[in-house]
């Protein structure tokens, strides 16, 4: 296949990408910085210049393009303040606005979007098992993911077939929410988050991309798709495990209004519960390669 990926160059693209390419399909890439990506994607057949805030992608990055992967957005981690949450609501939804804008253009169109989103689409939910079907919650994470996964919806008028893949966190080496997780622990300073009841839904890179994978070649599925392991866990379980992966404590707890403090309004999310399960990825057969979580953090962490 002939593939466009935006947000080639972050955590989940260039592994994509490479993985892509060794599966032999032609790879290429919309980057606001070209250079760079070719730099670090040397196997990226084009790169074509693209700022989501600003302007529709260029007609000729989509020239004999099969499919269409979009990554590209603000990192929602750190502090959240008026200009963090600018910056994670416009990128998302001017973003993807943009782009299905410019398929809408094409006379030749791409026959599938796969477009990320995240669980945040369901908001605090406690105990609650959420699958596909749960409706969405309330906050400004819930709130963003629906305006994303709507603009990518639009695609669905045009012929496309859409898939919006609501990502958990998002474990592997190099990156991710691990990068920010390790400094405390190795120090012997992890420990659980707020209460620690909270439920915690991950998934492991392999199986992001595999997932993404999978709903390239397999044309059945569409529609949201839960990116998670099959087993969610209470967040001082996901605490108590990493630091049994580092050979470090995992014993002093970051209270809630510490968090607040540091974090703004991105503690809520640290602190909300979402217990997520993946039925229809499951459904259609799909196997995950790390259903458990400690041998997904060693294999993340090289242990």
């Amino acid at each position: 296949m002939n593939i466009l990926i935006s947000g080639a160059t972050g955590f989940i693209g260039t592994r994509l990408c490479r993985q892509l390419g060794e599966d032999g399909h032609n790879v290429s890439a919309l980057s606001r910085d070209p250079a760079s990506a070719v730099r670090l994607l040397p196997l990226l057949r084009r790169v074509s210049p693209w700022d989501p805030l600003i302007s529709r992608p260029p007609e000729e990055a989509f020239e004999n393009i099969d499919a269409v992967v979009h990554l590209a957005g603000e990192s929602v981690a750190g502090r959240w303040n008026s200009a963090k949450k600018r910056a994670i609501r416009e990128s998302r939804i001017l973003g993807t606005r943009h782009l299905v804008a410019e398929i809408e253009s094409l006379g030749a169109k791409p026959k599938v979007l796969v477009s990320a989103s995240a669980i945040g689409y369901y908001g605090d939910r406690g105990e609650e098992l959420l699958d596909e079907e749960a409706p969405p919650g309330a906050g400004f994470l819930s709130e963003v993911c629906q305006a994303w996964e709507g603009e990518a919806a639009r695609a669905e008028e045009l012929g496309l077939r859409v898939v919006r893949l609501r990502s958990g966190i998002v474990l592997g080496a190099g990156g991710g929410a691990l990068a920010t997780m390790l400094p405390p622990f190795k120090l012997g300073l992890g420990g659980p988050l707020g209460s620690g009841h909270q439920w915690w839904s991950w998934v492991h890179l392999d199986d992001v991309i595999g997932v993404i994978v999978e709903t390239l070649e397999d044309e059945t599925l569409e529609g949201p798709l839960n990116l998670t392991a099959p087993r969610p866990l209470r967040q001082e379980e996901f605490a108590r495990a990493l630091g049994q992966v580092l050979g470090r404590p995992a014993l002093l707890p970051a209270p809630a209004w510490a968090l607040k403090l540091a974090l703004g309004e991105f503690a809520g999310e640290l602190l909300a519960s979402q217990r997520v399960l993946p039925r229809q990825i499951q459904a259609q057969g799909y196997h995950f390669r790390f259903g458990e979580l400690e041998p997904a953090l060693r294999q993340a962490l090289g242990r």
